[in-house]
């Protein structure tokens, strides 16, 4: 079975996790709160973005790449449309891969609760949003 991967709707979703961090993470939105919560000193000059900036953008092609992909063959399997697929797809791959993950590894390192929840949620907008502009797309 060919996989058909709408590239447009993967680069489209790359930029809008991207817009979604930018937000989420602004000073007057969640940036407070999560330095205060990771403790991350924002006074302290932490060196150039374009390292974490140029990974994001890579782990973000990735995972819309990823959820576009099992978005199709959800899609081929269920046969709803495309668009409810690509965001129950979305859904569940958030669930089982990240909020999962992610409460695993902060448990482990003792991260607050509140820390947990604030990155489990921002992913939660980030994929739903990707699962949007990916199930908008179409094939």
């Amino acid at each position: 079975m060919n996989v058909d991967v709408n590239a447009w709707a993967v680069l489209v979703a790359m930029v809008s996790s991207m817009v979604v961090g930018s937000v989420w993470y602004a000073q007057p939105v969640f940036g407070k709160r999560w330095a205060k919560l990771a403790r991350v000193d924002m006074k302290k000059s932490q060196g150039s973005v374009f390292r974490p900036i140029a990974i994001t953008v890579v782990v973000s092609l990735i995972t819309a790449y990823v959820l576009a992909h099992v978005t199709f063959l959800a899609h081929n399997y269920f046969q709803n449309s495309f668009l409810g697929d690509a965001l129950s797809t979305a859904f569940w791959m958030w669930l089982g891969f990240t909020a999962a993950r992610f409460i695993t590894h902060d448990v482990f390192e003792g991260r607050p609760a509140a820390l947990t929840a604030l990155n489990i949620a921002h992913e939660f907008v980030t994929i739903m949003v990707m699962g949007l502009v990916i199930g908008l797309f179409g094939l």
